[in-house]
């Protein structure tokens, strides 16, 4: 009896996203607001397998049909994939989307904020050079370039944080970049972004900012005519505790040599925290809004606190640079820096022991609240001199507001100032 077979199946349709309108897509609309940005801003419209969401391209290569199709990718410039190390698709929506955030021509994602800051000015940096920072910038920032860089010849001058008049006169023919974060971590101080760009401009110098506390939610420093801006995307960006990344963004010719010097150094980000990046990104607006409310509310209750000194908000009104916060930012973030009355460093840390919402560890911007004590988690081993020289004393506290009831942050904190009395 002869056997049957099974019919043969038919193949596979192959499915290609339909080309979408120029005049469909936000993904460079400047008129877009911040939230319809951070949701579209980078996407095609329609994606493949016809998906809301875009696909995680787990490859670490890219194959290619012919030799012909190698000949024309590398002729024509074609914008396909080649090795991951130099690019993944989805990498490439993000940064469309980060670009478009911080209205900027490009930019360049990295596998953390300091890979970005390291990437930057290896490309643009020659031996010779040198650099010029504010002083409240990222500890690690500067040690890089007072430990690293300097050994192979580029110079390195701090002067006083917002002190425009001394950072122009710092700048010699030598200078390639002055820097700077704004608002500072942790005390907070806000950039005049424009005053910053002007002495760039004034002095043929490249200016970058570090804007990773305020978000391109709250201030855009490349409108301000700075050259870049970076952020450390692990914080408010991601959003959610789960990720390391890091982004450069400016014009597409000054980050051109950046983009091709991370494909030599491999400080790539992996497929899966790309997305996860940007299914952060999404929310963005809307957590900053709730960032930004419960910073404020905090800032005020703790301003109020008989057990409290000070504190270092830029909505506050008493904050030194208020004024320059309020002209220029949307909103003020969630960080919040203040210091106990009259304690030490043990009584300090009684306080942050003894509240029960935000956990006790570094770093910031995700939906959790974080609380820490610079002096034990940064500074530790520091001398008493160094961390004078930081101003960080024994009496500080750092708390990242995360977006949980304003109300309960509060009493959660007068409770813990209770407590530890």
């Amino acid at each position: 009896m002869p056997q049957s077979s099974s019919p043969a199946l038919p193949p596979d349709p192959v499915i290609e996203p339909t080309p979408t309108a120029p005049d469909s897509s936000v993904r460079r609309r400047p008129s877009a607001g911040p939230s319809t940005l951070a949701v579209h801003a980078g996407e095609d419209h329609v994606k493949p397998g016809f998906a809301i969401t875009d696909p995680i391209f787990a490859a670490s290569t890219y194959t290619f049909p012919d030799t012909q199709a190698i000949v024309d990718f590398l002729e024509e410039g074609q914008t396909r994939e080649e090795y991951g190390r130099y690019g993944n698709p989805g990498e490439k929506v993000v940064e469309e989307k980060l670009a478009a955030l911080d209205a900027g021509e490009a930019s360049v994602l990295f596998s953390s904020g300091m890979a970005a800051f390291v990437g930057l000015l290896m490309a643009h940096v020659d031996a010779g050079d040198e650099i010029i920072f504010f002083d409240e910038c990222y500890h690690r920032s500067r040690e890089f370039c007072r430990k690293h860089l300097t050994r192979f010849g580029v110079g390195f001058r701090e002067v006083r944080t917002c002190d425009y008049d001394a950072m122009e006169a710092a700048i010699t023919p030598r200078t390639k970049f002055i820097i700077s974060e704004s608002p500072t971590n942790p005390h907070l101080s806000v950039v005049d972004s424009e005053r910053f760009a002007e002495i760039g401009r004034r002095n043929g110098v490249l200016t970058l900012i570090d804007a990773t506390l305020c978000t391109p939610y709250n201030v855009r420093p490349l409108e301000a005519g700075v050259d870049f801006v970076l952020h450390s995307a692990t914080k408010y960006l991601g959003g959610h505790n789960d990720l390391l990344a890091g982004t450069v963004t400016g014009s597409a010719e000054l980050l051109e040599p950046v983009r091709k010097l991370r494909g030599i150094m491999g400080g790539v980000n992996s497929p899966h925290n790309a997305y996860l990046l940007e299914r952060g990104l999404k929310t963005l607006a809307l957590r900053m809004e709730r960032h930004n409310a419960n910073g404020q509310a905090v800032a005020e209750f703790l301003a109020g606190h008989p057990r409290v000194e000070r504190v270092l908000y830029p909505g506050l009104p008493d904050h030194p640079y208020h004024e320059i916060a309020s002209r220029t930012m949307r909103g003020f973030g969630g960080l919040v820096t203040f210091f106990i009355k009259d304690a030490n460093w043990r009584q300090t840390a009684a306080v942050i022991d003894a509240v029960t919402i935000p956990r006790i560890g570094p770093s910031l911007g995700g939906v959790e609240s974080l609380i820490e004590q610079p002096m034990v988690m940064s500074y530790w081993n520091y001398t008493p001199a160094e961390r004078a020289t930081f101003r960080i004393s024994d009496n500080m506290v750092r708390m990242a507001c995360g977006v949980e009831d304003s109300a309960d942050l509060i009493a959660d904190l007068a409770a813990a100032l209770e407590a530890a009395e």
